[in-house]
């Protein structure tokens, strides 16, 4: 990953955070805050990670998809195959884990 990703995950990670809303099963709209975007190396499908505005500060729910942006539009995918999402959970854990130890390091100095 490049020093410019890097930067780019640490910026999305400390600006206001963005709000989308997702309708459930009965067409609720749910609110849900995007804490990651990012794209899969050799693929152009891009996803992002959200997690729920309301949920307990215990819960560790994330949720993923696939996403497109067209304008202003952005249209959400589930990811259903197995494949693919083993692909962006670990995409999302070599993040998480980079974010992680760039934390330590501004912690140390």
């Amino acid at each position: 990953m490049s020093q410019k990703e890097q930067g780019d995950i640490q910026g999305q990670l400390e600006e206001e955070p963005e709000i989308i809303f997702i309708p459930d099963e009965e067409g609720n709209e749910e609110e849900f805050e995007v804490i990651m975007k990012f794209e899969v190396d050799d693929s152009d499908k891009k996803y992002m990670m959200v997690v729920p505005v309301d949920a307990d500060e215990e819960s560790d729910e994330v949720y993923a998809f696939r996403y497109e942006e067209d304008g202003d539009d952005l249209q959400l995918y589930t990811i259903e195959d197995e494949e693919e999402w083993n692909i962006v959970e670990e995409t999302f854990n070599t993040l998480m884990d980079e974010f992680d130890e760039d934390e330590e390091e501004e912690e140390s100095k």
